[in-house]
């Protein structure tokens, strides 16, 4: 390699000088500095993000990866000097971003530190004079990101199976959607919504279930988790992802009197609460209608409460069990579930079993939900509740009822005893919403 060791290189003629051929690249050698050529109001990019307080250099530009506040000191301001800052972890407002100038210099004609202090922001500063010190010559508050091939959302809790994201709302709130994917199918999301149940019946000696809270389940035709087999995929009711806020009511389970448990909501799709069951108790009341039928008595107000009330596509649920009383023998009816009805009491003094819930897999394993209270029969048996939270009826006499489980929408067992012990409350509902994140 040849070398050239001059003080000045000039032009022979004309005004231009060039140095280097076509596609040759003149560089300086490390360490050495230039002047008189200028800068072209750019920065060199540094490509390792800052994770601690640091020192700026002139002509280069910082990607900030802040896990807390961070401060960058500027160098000493000559007219001229550029620097520049990025949000990398797009979190300068839960960790402000602070640039700090030399000594008694200024920013913008003020001598105090400069903040940054929103998501995703960027900022170059050129100093210019004395007067106005450092002058910021481009802010941009929220530079753009790549946008995500499927829908991003928040709301509730959230767990992953495979490449589905699961919401799952246990109480009131949001499903906040802030983008969708191109690809429409992949738009139309899962859900099931089940409704609070219905509390079981009391007293005298052989009343009925609670129905469960009505159950309704869509699983988008993308998805691959086993579904139950009241899907409603086709002839349901569908519901297409938009860029919006999806207030989300979660219904909660009946206590005795309440003629029904609260509904469930999520977008156009509402599961009704499940109906009471019936009291054989003075003043005597009857079964009540709902998502399930709550069971009849024994002692007179036989009648079960119908189900899917009002009625959806596919059914909601199921209507309650008839009590019965033959020669004296009573037995109060289980109440409705999602996928069976209670069963009848039995004039052998037997009270009906809940009727049979509904088994999903949209959380990633199956789980069964909306199972009818069990009823109470005059000497003492007990109905059980259906699989999907039913509460199990009252025992010997005097014996309450058992609860519904919470968020799943099962019916309260009947509570039996002349005492009119107490019966079981209805579970409280809940609302799951699945789709493709990735």
């Amino acid at each position: 390699m040849s070398k050239i060791e001059v003080d000045a290189i000039d032009k022979q003629s004309g005004s231009t000088l060039t140095l280097g051929g076509s596609g040759t690249a003149v560089t300086l050698a490390s360490g050495a500095t230039q002047s008189g050529f200028g800068r072209s109001g750019s920065v060199n990019w540094q490509t390792t993000p800052k994770t601690a307080t640091f020192t700026a250099a002139d002509g280069e530009g910082y990607f900030i990866n802040s896990g807390s506040a961070l401060t960058a000191n500027l160098p000493a301001g000559s007219a001229g000097a550029i620097v520049a800052f990025s949000d990398y972890a797009r979190n300068f407002a839960t960790h402000n971003f602070t640039i700090s100038p030399n000594g008694s210099e200024k920013i913008g004609g003020v001598a105090e530190d400069a903040q940054l202090n929103i998501d995703g922001q960027a900022a170059t500063f050129v100093y210019v004079d004395a007067t106005k010190g450092w002058v910021n010559v481009q802010n941009a508050e929220d530079t753009e990101t790549g946008t995500p091939p499927f829908i991003q959302a928040t709301g509730g809790t959230i767990s992953e199976s495979g490449d589905y994201r699961i919401h799952t709302f246990t109480g009131p709130g949001t499903f906040c959607v802030s983008s969708l994917s191109p690809t429409p199918a992949n738009n139309v999301v899962s859900y099931v919504v089940v409704g609070g149940g219905g509390a079981g019946g009391i007293g005298g000696d052989s009343p009925g279930g609670g129905g469960a809270g009505g159950f309704r389940e869509f699983k988008s035709p993308v998805d691959s988790y086993t579904a139950s087999p009241l899907n409603g995929n086709p002839g349901g009711t569908s519901i297409t992802a938009t860029v919006a806020a999806f207030p989300i009511t979660v219904g909660g389970g009946a206590p005795y009197p309440s003629t029904t448990g609260t509904p469930s909501v999520f977008s156009t799709v509402v599961s009704t609460g499940g109906g009471r069951g019936s009291k054989n108790c003075s003043p005597a009341q009857t079964a009540v209608a709902g998502g399930s039928g709550g069971g009849g008595d024994g002692g007179g107000n036989c009648t079960a409460g119908a189900g899917n009330t009002p009625p959806t596509t596919p059914s909601q649920g199921f209507p309650g069990g008839s009590g019965r009383s033959v020669s004296g023998d009573r037995g109060g009816g289980g109440g409705g579930g999602a996928t069976a009805a209670g069963t009848a009491g039995s004039s052998y003094r037997l009270a009906g079993n809940g009727g049979a819930g509904a088994t999903t897999s949209i959380t990633g394993s199956p789980v069964a939900y909306a199972g009818g209270g069990g009823g109470a029969g005059q000497s003492g048996d007990t109905g059980t509740g259906g699989t999907g939270g039913g509460g199990q009826g009252g025992g010997p006499n005097p014996t309450p009822g058992v609860n519904g489980t919470a968020n799943t929408g099962g019916g309260g067992g009947a509570g039996n005893g002349s005492g009119c012990s107490a019966s079981g409350f209805g579970g409280s509902g809940v609302v799951i919403i699945r789709y493709k994140f990735q």
